[in-house]
């Protein structure tokens, strides 16, 4: 009794669950770290995110429709771990000036989580041949690509300082 061998395919609808698992979760996750910033501007980068997660949350259903598939969840245990670490680190430095560099370093580690998920998704919509979903895939790795670069944006011109000169 020979088992189907797993193919692209197969992981490309499995790491799609796994992104969607991530972006889901980082809806929920975003208006705490909002609440647990201080810098205003911070707390706004939270709340623009969180809007431009729904909507890669709408994408990857898009995806999952061009592929036939019903979306679907498979728990992501790297954002579980940043999620956690994040969790810890605003109890940790909740009060200090150096909680929101620490909420820019978990926010960072997750775009970088998903700027790998997305590039190598859209790659392999391409060989797959499944060309609305590598173009689909491609504007969102484009908006985390651009929100890590706001994060460090923020932190070099004005967290990370403040946070420093306390």
């Amino acid at each position: 009794m020979n088992k189907t061998p797993k193919q692209l395919d197969d992981l490309f609808h499995n790491t799609l669950k796994d992104i969607y698992f991530a972006e889901k979760k980082i809806v929920a996750t975003l208006p705490k770290m909002a609440k647990a910033a201080t810098s205003p501007d911070l707390k706004k980068a939270f709340e623009k995110h969180k809007i431009e997660t729904e909507v890669h949350v709408k994408r990857l259903e898009d995806v999952f429709a061009l592929i036939d598939a019903k979306p679907q969840a498979k728990t992501c245990d790297a954002i579980m771990g940043i999620v956690k670490e994040g969790e810890g680190l605003i109890e940790e430095y909740k009060g200090t000036l150096a909680l929101d560099p620490a909420l820019i370093a978990v926010a960072q580690a997750v775009e970088h989580y998903e700027i790998a998920r997305y590039g190598t998704l859209k790659c392999w919509a391409e060989e797959l041949g499944i060309d609305g979903a590598a173009v689909l895939l491609d504007a969102t790795l484009l908006e985390e690509k651009m929100t890590d670069e706001a994060l460090t944006d923020l932190a070099v011109s004005a967290v990370n300082q403040h946070a420093e000169a306390a």
